[in-house]
């Protein structure tokens, strides 16, 4: 089944959108693209990522959705590590990463996207960014040259996400397939779980602003193509234009990360009321806590409609909230869907009384398992009697309902994005003149947590905060050069020697319920 796909002022009704989705799967079988291997994108929201991500499936190959926000040091590891087969990417985002693309690629399975006009208004791309890379084939060229894939149903295999927590090089995860008289109970298992977090059906109309290269948005999205329903795909994220958008196409179902909801919030009382969202039914936020004000505020607004959701990429979907719930439990992130497991464990290794803080250990079974790509010894570190912890830290309260109040990692969310600290400390020892270096998050009301890097310096140095970023940004992402950069005589340590980076942390978190 295929949805209606609207995008700027084009659309593609189901019937074309399976032409398209199948010319990619055919032509990406001739590229050596078989079941089981892993197709890695590189693109901002637009009608061939969708198609890309829709084709994978259909050959029950992995996907592997890149940030376009990363450099070639970045996206090459990724590239590498996962394998990939074959890399479709815009055609700017192509050339800023060629240097890390992996010879392993073949030239004829470099597929290069001449990106849509509104993306090109949206990002502000210059003809020179739009030209063909050399050693690339256009897709727009390419695509229509392909046969239809007339091979058998395969089973899909999913995502393919990069997550981290104190390595400086992330780990792709990737589902493993389950045995054959399993594959039936949890394809139904999972299509249950996904409409009770998404909520979507076939007359569902959906929108999505959410970059699909994050696993939540990429899986609402493919959600809502399996159900058939109509889906609505933004370039990016705009308050006012997601505003008109709604109204104007009557969406039911919405996807928004809490920093969206705090930059609708602050729209002037005037440009929200000139809106008419009512046929809003549904909607979804994740990616990160969201703020019982701003929820509440949400809710006022846009009605009780506003659900919540707490998941990970080796989790899955664990628990939801609805509105009504919400409110009588605000900061809660909701009771365990379906049949998931969830437990609190202290220090001690015993399970925590309701109240008590402690380390978050859950398994939802509609999930077949994971492992981690290349680093299979990385599971029993975070596993404990057939449930996985990805590092935070919260409590039950007496009525079974999960709060997050911590994270025992050093990972950051910063808009519903996870940081990894090491990498950028990594980076940061490079740096002449920089003796060691702790990066961590500190609040930030729009973004939940923003990044500092406070920099010990070796003897006699003179390295200052512009070196420090622009070092960073030669070499990272832009979102991972951290805002404000401090420098301390002595970074304070462990017994151990390591860095007490909870002793820097807490003056920036004192008097917070919440320290993520």
């Amino acid at each position: 089944m295929f949805p209606t796909l609207s995008f700027d002022r084009q659309s593609f009704d189901p019937s074309t959108l399976e032409t398209m989705v199948l010319r990619a799967a055919g032509g990406l079988q001739r590229l050596g693209v078989e079941e089981g291997d892993t197709l890695a994108l590189m693109s901002r929201n637009q009608p061939a990522l969708l198609v890309a991500m829709l084709a994978a499936r259909t050959l029950g190959a992995y996907f592997c959705a890149i940030n376009w926000h990363f450099k070639a040091e970045e996206a090459g590891y990724i590239l590498g590590d996962s394998g990939a087969k074959a890399l479709i990417a815009d055609r700017d985002l192509y050339a800023r990463i060629a240097p890390g693309v992996p010879a392993a690629i073949d030239r004829a399975a470099r597929l290069a996207i001449l990106p849509e006009p509104s993306v090109v208004d949206a990002y502000r791309l210059d003809e020179a960014a739009l030209e063909l890379p050399p050693g690339c084939v256009a897709w727009e060229e390419w695509l229509p040259a392909q046969p239809r894939y007339v091979g058998p149903p395969r089973a899909s295999r999913g995502f393919v996400p990069y997550t981290s927590g104190t390595t400086g090089r992330p780990k792709g995860v990737r589902r493993v397939p389950p045995p054959p008289a399993d594959a039936a109970r949890l394809a139904t298992a999972n299509a249950a779980l996904l409409e009770t977090v998404f909520g979507i059906r076939a007359d569902s109309r959906c929108l999505i602003a959410a970059p699909l290269y994050h696993s939540a948005p990429s899986s609402y999205a493919l959600f809502a193509a399996a159900r058939g329903a109509w889906l609505r795909l933004e370039p990016r994220f705009d308050a006012e234009g997601l505003l008109a958008a709604i109204e104007r196409h009557r969406v039911t179902h919405l996807y928004l990360v809490p920093t969206m909801m705090h930059r609708l919030l602050r729209l002037p009382g005037a440009v929200r009321a000139a809106h008419d969202l009512s046929s809003l039914r549904f909607v979804l936020t994740t990616g990160a806590p969201c703020p019982p004000q701003t929820k509440r505020a949400m809710i006022d607004w846009f009605g009780p409609v506003v659900h919540e959701a707490y998941a990970a990429s080796e989790l899955g979907w664990v628990t939801s909230i609805g509105p009504e719930d919400a409110l009588v439990h605000p900061g809660s992130v909701g009771r365990p869907l379906l049949d998931a497991s969830l437990r609190i464990v202290g220090d001690d290794g015993r399970e925590c009384p309701p109240g008590t803080p402690g380390r978050i250990y859950a398994r939802q079974p509609a999930y077949p398992d994971f492992a981690y790509i290349n680093l299979p010894e990385a599971r029993a570190q975070i596993e404990r009697d057939g449930l996985v912890s990805v590092g935070d830290v919260g409590f039950v309260d007496a009525d079974g309902w999960l709060h997050l109040c911590d994270r025992a990692a050093d990972m950051v969310l910063s808009g519903g994005v996870n940081i990894y600290p090491a990498e950028i400390e990594a980076a940061l020892a490079s740096l002449p003149g920089v003796a060691d270096s702790a990066v961590f998050g500190i609040p930030d009301d729009e973004y939940g947590e923003s990044l500092i890097a406070v920099v010990e310096r070796q003897p006699g140095a003179t390295v200052d905060a512009d070196a420090v970023r622009r070092h960073l940004s030669e070499r990272l992402a832009d979102y991972k050069v951290p805002r404000r950069v401090e420098f301390a005589e002595h970074l304070p340590r462990e017994e151990t020697g390591k860095i007490f980076k909870r002793r820097l942390r807490e003056p920036y978190w004192a008097g917070r319920e919440r320290r993520i």
